[in-house]
């Protein structure tokens, strides 16, 4: 590669992945070009710049490709078919119903963040607020409290596990990328999560409640009305099912670091039922049962709603296919590396590193899935050579950084206005300060907790 301007070979490397990014957020944000095909372009594009051959850098896209959706795409396949078994079944209906009638009017708000926390576990952002917006809707209207106060701890409990909690995709495809432990990740995570749940989300929804005031269209309430009259699921075989996947995966990493030879078969067993795609169908499966023949479906209403729940999630798998394959030409072209050294030799904290970059992505491109594989790739070779670095906790660094302000190139923000009935000033008040909230907590909890660790 020829270096410009007679600079180094690494600024050279520098100055074209800045290029290479630079045209991935305007065709993305300014022109609307797909998100998969402009992330494929640049890839081309940078690994041309920076002196690839040709056939090299096809092979790089395809491994980079393949490489992250060998796991991600099944563990998204399965969690969008629990989260569908557990909305036709009326199991969300459920939960929300239980904890309001625990926590009484006056707490509502407390039980919501929990319910947004519960029902993320299994399912995507955006089918989660499909999935609960009914219930926000319902709560507000029995308990007379503010629309937002109702809706921003739901939200809150909803970003958090996306950012942070496996087996979200997010964290599961920074895990991925840093060798980190799944166990020790899903424990640092809900101990950093739900206190920045709690903050961004009860807390700050009671706040922003008062000061923005928004009623839901008529329209929307009517179309998202609760079927009347339908027997729904018990909550303890509700809670059960959507926490089966984390139990199983706890269960193996337990295993694992009680005996880390695997010298036993019990131990075996455990990692085999642990493993977070043996653990996802295990708990659909069950679902099929639990939420399924138990409620009356048969078999065909049941392949009808696994089915149904795939095709909304083809784009999705596909960005995140073309981020791993982005990721991918970062590392083979040298740029990782590159990057790797230039962080090492300015001492910059690993933790403090992740999050600016997965933040930096995030304000860019609009997506916290875009952000999180993009900057795997970028931190993976620095955390290389951070040998006392934190793997689980750089994980929830790169989450923590990957939610943070979200604004109108995030699809996430249409939804939400478009969902509560607000304004674009109205949004940024309240749905941009939330994620801003939940990141900037997140990072500064990881680091205090790195502090101990």
């Amino acid at each position: 590669m020829n270096t410009i301007f007679g600079l180094s070979h690494t600024a050279t490397l520098l100055i074209w992945t800045l290029v290479a990014i630079v045209f991935l957020i305007v065709f993305i944000s300014k022109f609307k070009w797909n998100p998969f095909v402009t992330l494929l372009l640049s890839c081309i594009l940078l690994a041309l710049l920076a002196g690839m051959k040709p056939a090299d850098t096809v092979t790089s896209i395809t491994k980079g490709l393949g490489g992250t959706l060998g796991t991600i795409a099944i563990v998204i396949g399965l969690g969008t078919m629990l989260g569908k078994m557990m909305a036709e079944s009326g199991g969300a209906e459920r939960i929300a119903g239980t904890l309001i009638d625990k926590f009484g009017d006056k707490k509502v708000h407390w039980a919501m963040v929990i319910v947004g926390f519960l029902v993320g576990i299994p399912v995507f952002f955006e089918v989660g607020v499909i999935l609960l917006i009914p219930i926000v809707f319902i709560v507000a209207r029995k308990t007379k409290m503010p629309l937002l106060q109702i809706g921003i701890p739901v939200l809150a409990g909803l970003s958090t596990v996306h950012g942070l909690v496996p087996p979200h995709p997010a964290p599961m495809i920074a895990i991925d990328a840093y060798g980190a432990d799944l166990g020790k990740t899903i424990l640092y995570s809900i101990l950093i999560g739900i206190p920045v749940a709690i903050l961004a989300g009860p807390l700050f929804g009671k706040f922003i409640g008062k000061r923005v005031q928004t009623e839901p269209d008529p329209k929307l309430v009517e179309q998202f009305a609760m079927k009347e009259g339908r027997e729904l699921p018990g909550f303890g075989i509700t809670l059960f099912t959507i926490l089966l996947p984390v139990i199983l995966m706890l269960i193996g990493s337990i295993a694992n670091i009680a005996d880390p030879e695997a010298t036993s078969g019990f131990t075996r067993f455990c990692e085999f039922i642990g493993h977070e795609v043996i653990a996802l169908l295990i708990s659909v499966v069950f679902s099929f049962f639990s939420l399924g023949f138990a409620r009356g479906f048969t078999k065909e209403d049941i392949s009808k709603f696994t089915s149904e729940s795939l095709a909304p999630i083809a784009g999705i798998v596909l960005i995140i296919g073309g981020g791993g394959a982005f990721k991918q030409v970062l590392i083979d072209s040298g740029v990782g590396q590159a990057i790797a050294d230039l962080a090492t030799n300015a001492h910059i904290n690993v933790i403090l590193f992740a999050w600016l970059v997965a933040a930096l992505i995030r304000v860019a491109t609009g997506s916290a899935t875009v952000a999180m594989t993009t900057s795997a790739g970028i931190v993976a070779p620095v955390l290389a050579m951070s040998p006392g670095a934190n793997v689980e906790l750089v994980v929830l660094a790169t989450g923590a950084g990957s939610l943070i302000l979200s604004h109108v190139n995030d699809a996430g923000f249409w939804m939400v206005k478009e969902f509560f009935n607000m304004s674009v000033p109205q949004t940024l008040k309240s749905w941009t300060m939330m994620e801003t909230l939940l990141s900037v907590a997140g990072l500064i909890l990881i680091l205090i907790v790195s502090a101990f660790m």
